[in-house]
């Protein structure tokens, strides 16, 4: 994400697996900024809440930031799921065993944009 131009925001340390958020976040990526929370506010899925939340806090820094846009300017441009770390637990089984436990975190990062803005 670094050397990204547009109004970034992230979520960190989510306890999703990345692996069932990624396919919401294929949905809506290259999306207008409406589009994008209208789809997300209608899917089911536990990632779909946590990317609103994020793509609503990157349009909030875009138009907090004293230019004359407006929300239906934006789109997503950049939207990625990446993994955290992985929180390990002991599972006790029958007879002595043990097993591991994994419960899987992410990272969302979403880039908003201003539509028709010339890419530098």
């Amino acid at each position: 994400m670094a050397n990204t131009s547009g109004y970034p925001a992230y979520a960190k340390f989510l306890m999703a697996s990345p692996s069932k958020v990624r396919p919401v976040a294929d949905l809506v990526r290259r999306k207008p900024y409406n589009e994008a929370v209208a789809i997300l506010e209608n899917l089911p899925h536990k990632g779909a809440g946590l990317i609103r939340k994020v793509v609503m806090s990157a349009a909030a820094n875009a138009l907090n930031q004293n230019r004359k846009l407006a929300e239906d300017m934006l789109y997503v441009k950049e939207l990625r799921v990446d993994d955290g770390p992985r929180m390990r637990r002991v599972w006790f089984r029958a007879r002595g065993r043990a097993d591991m436990l994994v419960k899987q975190m992410c990272h969302i990062s979403v880039v908003v944009d201003e539509i028709g803005r010339a890419e530098a």
